[in-house]
């Protein structure tokens, strides 16, 4: 497998890591337009579940970016 094949396979890797991020994000701001304007709690779990899944993609991306300057260099 060229050079070119295994970085498209880390670029479509990277495509879906962004692609969950966008749609947990926009499922949870509809989620939330349902809360109640005084249900503290309800909010600040949204806002936990939207971050989990935002810091969980940050270490998705170093990993990627790892794995690209593995293929660059050693390959």
């Amino acid at each position: 497998m060229s050079l070119g094949y295994k970085l498209l396979v880390v670029f479509i890797a990277f495509c879906t890591i962004l692609a969950v991020v966008i749609f947990v994000a926009f499922r949870e701001r509809k989620r939330g337009r349902t809360l109640a304007e005084d249900d503290i709690a309800g909010q600040q779990a949204q806002d936990a579940r939207v971050m989990a899944v935002i810091f969980s993609a940050i270490f998705g991306g170093m990993a990627l970016t790892l794995i690209v300057s593995y293929l660059v260099f050693f390959s």
